[in-house]
């Protein structure tokens, strides 16, 4: 959608992190071609993302989820996304992903039940691109489930998602 813009931005102003409007439209060019979103949506039996703004999906993404993708997260290790509202909280330009914007999980939430059952809940949810080192092909990693429980998206569209979102930005991950 906004492919052919992105491309033209220069490298200094992709990793500048967005935490307002008016910062996003500094990077826009003509007024109003590059506004940030209102809110995230992750549905993870259809591995798809979408982007809202005003209640109208703006933009709309395949996503890789953990190894287990299926079932809340509980624990640490257990390879699963998380499920619930969270905000995108931090914003990493020196990742070992193309780009990774750090989900607020664990929130109180999953703190309690991790504790109620006596495990670490783990943390470090990001959504990133794809390993700045590939072990496997691209295609390989577009097309399965693949990471320790982050969202995964092609590189293009983690340029969209990096551009489109800000700091606090809700996220809902759904089953």
């Amino acid at each position: 959608m906004y492919r052919k813009l992105l491309i033209s931005m220069t490298l200094a102003a992709l990793l500048s992190p967005l935490s307002n409007a008016d910062s996003m439209a500094g990077l826009a060019g003509p007024a109003g071609m590059l506004q940030p979103v209102d809110r995230v949506v992750v549905t993870k039996s259809t591995r798809r993302m979408e982007l809202y703004r005003e209640g109208a999906v703006i933009a709309s993404y395949k996503v890789s989820l953990g190894l287990v993708p299926m079932g809340q997260k509980q624990r640490e290790g257990d390879f699963r996304t998380p499920e619930g509202r969270y905000r995108l909280t931090r914003r990493n330009a020196q990742s070992d992903f193309f780009l990774a914007v750090q989900v607020s999980y664990p929130e109180a939430f999953d703190l309690a039940m991790a504790r109620k059952n006596g495990w670490a809940p783990g943390g470090s949810i990001m959504v990133h691109g794809l390993p700045n080192l590939l072990k496997y092909s691209r295609e390989r990693y577009l097309a399965t489930d693949w990471t320790d429980g982050c969202i995964a998206l092609s590189n293009e569209d983690m340029l969209d998602f990096w551009l489109l979102t800000g700091d606090g930005t809700p996220i809902e991950i759904r089953p």
